[in-house]
């Protein structure tokens, strides 16, 4: 029951920025996926982790810095999708502090809607509490896979596999 946890922080991990420490670690977390038993994730990440191995480090940070940082369709906060009006975002960034603040943890380095933090926050909860957290992230999740697979970007397979995460844990009630 607690692979999930595994293959969120396995997500996370390739959705955090690719700086040297994310490279240095590379290998670790790529040899991990062997260690997950779901046939279909572990084939999407280890497809995921040989497409970015495929590519030079430079390539890699140019792409993902093109994704997540320069567009504001697929950027990584999620309360910053769909936004027009600050007062609503800054209720939803509430919310996902709450998230944070109810399973016993507070977030110092990023803003409370960052995917790979709200990742790490649902692998480090109970079954239930994670269910509520992929309950609350699963609409902008959709919302971001619909996006990657219009631009094409492989990103949408680790949508897909936050997605399944979540019906899982639900089926599992």
């Amino acid at each position: 029951m607690d692979d999930y946890k595994n293959v969120l922080m396995l997500v996370s991990y390739l959705l955090e920025y690719p700086d040297e420490g994310w490279r240095s670690a590379f290998e670790l977390h790529r040899s991990a996926v062997g260690e997950i038993p779901a046939p279909q994730e572990q084939q999407v990440l280890t497809e995921f982790f040989d497409y970015v191995a495929g590519m030079e480090p430079d390539e890699y940070e140019e792409l993902y810095v093109r994704t997540f940082e320069f567009s504001q369709n697929t950027n990584l906060y999620l309360s910053t999708h769909n936004r027009t009006d600050f007062g609503k975002q800054a209720e939803e960034l509430h919310e996902y502090k709450v998230l944070f603040l109810d399973n016993g943890y507070d977030i110092d380095e990023e803003l409370p809607d960052y995917l790979p933090a709200l990742l790490e926050l649902a692998a480090a909860a109970k079954p239930s509490e994670s269910r509520r957290i992929l309950a609350a992230i699963k609409a902008k999740v959709e919302l971001l896979r619909d996006r990657f697979i219009e631009a094409k970007l492989a990103y949408a397979f680790l949508m897909d596999v936050i997605l399944t995460q979540a019906a899982r844990l639900e089926e599992a009630v």
